[in-house]
């Protein structure tokens, strides 16, 4: 583990020893804890292979739940914790959002934890990926958000006819060129649709801005996730939509993550 290049490889063997004995990272195992020496060396070589530990683990948390996770999905970031951030700034009174949608749901994420912070709220996820769409409900159904929720099998939002209060998006926006330069968790583990931006980076948005007006209802609000450098041209693309009324929200390291969209009243 120390030889894979990993930043914190004692705290990462202290968590993957907890997952094996299946008790809380933050306990010291019992003194008769026993493992299988065979078992422990297979995950300890997958990680140090650079395997994204939550991908062995099988879960990873994200702002107030937590999720299971799959190769099928990205791995939930602190960094998208900023879209649901800006939502509760957009919303402060939490029973007003009645509805929310999730496009490109992965894990259901932004979904669930947005729906764990709006109670009133009923929400739907879409993904492209079936399994994804699938393991998104499973978290829901976990969460006891099932009843509140649904997930579908779709290429963004072409099934819905109907308007949101809240519409959350984290699309892929790597630069084509780029995804080989990813840390290996990244590059060579993540699904690569769920990353591949296209050439510039700007492809999703561009795809997906100009069908965003006719989803939200009057004073709804869309809030995409931004990589690196994109505020400019995304926000440049948001206008040319028919969104004039902008803002951006950064996250804990300063980066532009989040743009906020108005829908007119």
């Amino acid at each position: 583990m120390q030889d894979a290049g990993l930043e914190a490889p004692r705290r990462e063997a202290r968590l993957l020893l907890a997952h094996l004995l299946g008790t809380p990272a933050r306990r010291l195992p019992p003194p008769d804890a026993a493992i299988d020496a065979a078992h422990l060396d297979a995950v300890l070589a997958r990680r140090a292979g650079r395997e994204p530990l939550a991908y062995i683990t099988g879960t990873a948390g994200f702002w107030s739940i937590d999720l299971a996770t799959s190769p099928a999905t990205l791995i939930p970031r602190a960094d998208t914790e900023t879209l649901i951030e800006a939502a509760l700034a957009q919303f402060p009174d939490r029973l007003a959002v009645k509805s929310v949608l999730d496009l490109g749901t992965g894990t259901g994420c932004l979904l669930l934890a947005a729906l764990a912070e709006f109670p009133h709220a009923f929400g739907i996820g879409i993904d492209r990926n079936p399994d994804s769409a699938a393991l998104a409900a499973a978290n829901a159904s976990a969460l006891g958000l099932r009843a509140r929720s649904a997930f579908l099998a779709a290429d963004w939002a072409a099934p819905l006819a109907t308007r949101f209060d809240l519409i959350l998006c984290n699309p892929p926006y790597i630069r084509s060129a780029d995804i080989p330069t990813l840390m290996p968790e990244v590059g060579q583990y993540e699904p690569r649709a769920a990353l591949d931006g296209g050439a510039d980076g700007l492809d999703a948005y561009r795809h997906l801005l100009p069908t965003l007006p006719a989803l939200l209802v009057p004073g709804g609000c869309a809030i995409l996730e931004l990589g690196q450098g994109q505020a400019t041209p995304v926000s440049a693309l948001a206008h040319a939509a028919g969104f004039p009324c902008q803002a951006t929200r950064r996250d804990l390291a300063g980066m532009e993550r989040a743009l906020l969209l108005h829908a007119r009243t």
